[in-house]
């Protein structure tokens, strides 16, 4: 665990936060940590909206190309990555701001981490046999008889988190929930080894078409500049498939879909638009169960300059 002072810069996806890092940078000596898991794969530069190389180039980045695609990354290492960079950045006597919209992890490094059993593989191998036969929606309900609680809040085809819910099950015969709710009782009772950042700004709409219209215009830049070549060229490699977590991140799952002629190549915009704009209704989802974070209205004219006023506060 360490006590080093960070800043949090959170949002959902195209809400500013490249633009509004960048102008922390240029007034405080920053190191970016990305908090984003689908940064961290390497050929994977557009359809993530990765800086581009000579943004790179301009402040120190960690934890962006540092997996294949055809490797996991998990909270836990995102957990052990960050803690250990935090601590680095800070005996380098500069600033360590993490900047991302994937929220399960910013809740890492608030909450820390349960001792939930780790992944089974066999286990995993089983499950994803009997979806192939019978779909997720069987196992779904499956899983509203062991842990109702949890299969409440997943769509009967998320098919990652339903496998996780019954994979933990399996290996231990309690629920998902049940570990989830000690995690809670703990951080009351005092425990979790959490750590604390010096502030949480969130970067989160006042008008929702705002973010929607960004939403798109990010995605017709994807489009105009090689993504569906992206995926193809990680198609080609022949060792990937779409169920892995790197193939499930948005607009790569669509568009390895369209390819596979699971839909018309033309439905591929208005479908990976469509899957942007329910990750960012998540995102805000998780970011309003967060009490500490401090609101910029992203879309007010003056966003930029209000971010950079709550860091100085914090520091």
């Amino acid at each position: 665990m360490t006590t080093s002072r960070w800043i949090g810069l959170a949002g959902p996806t195209a809400s500013g936060k490249t633009a509004a890092a960048f102008a922390i940078a240029r007034h405080h000596p920053v190191e970016i940590i990305s908090v984003d898991s689908a940064l961290v794969y390497r050929g994977m530069d557009i359809g993530t909206a990765k800086p581009t190389p000579a943004e790179l180039a301009l402040v120190p980045h960690h934890l962006i190309n540092i997996r294949d695609p055809l490797q996991a990354y998990s909270a836990a290492g995102f957990m052990a990555d960050a803690t250990r960079l935090i601590d680095e950045i800070t005996a380098r006597g500069r600033l360590p701001l993490l900047v991302g919209g994937t929220m399960l992890y910013f809740k890492a490094l608030f909450d820390g981490l349960d001792d939930m059993p780790k992944a089974d593989p066999a286990i995993r191998a089983t499950l994803l046999a009997e979806a192939g036969a019978k779909g997720w929606p069987a196992l779904h309900a499956e899983l509203a008889t062991v842990d109702a609680v949890t299969a409440a809040r997943l769509a009967p085809n998320d098919s990652q988190r339903i496998s996780r819910a019954l994979e933990v099950f399996r290996l231990t015969g309690l629920p998902l929930s049940f570990f989830q709710k000690k995690i809670a009782i703990e951080k009351v009772a005092g425990g979790a080894g959490s750590i604390r950042a010096g502030a949480l700004i969130s970067l989160e709409p006042q008008d929702r078409a705002w973010l929607h219209e960004r939403i798109a215009q990010r995605f017709d830049a994807m489009l105009a500049t090689g993504f569906l070549d992206e995926v193809k060229a990680l198609r080609a490699r022949g060792d990937l498939h779409p169920e892995l977590p790197s193939m499930r991140c948005v607009g790569y799952r669509q568009a390895w879909e369209a390819l596979d002629g699971v839909f018309p190549l033309s439905e591929l915009r208005e479908r990976g638009i469509a899957a942007t704009r329910q990750l960012a209704k998540r995102q805000i989802t998780w970011l309003r169960s967060m009490p500490d974070r401090q609101v910029v209205a992203c879309d007010h004219p003056g966003a930029v300059q209000q971010v950079l006023d709550l860091v100085k506060q914090a520091l």
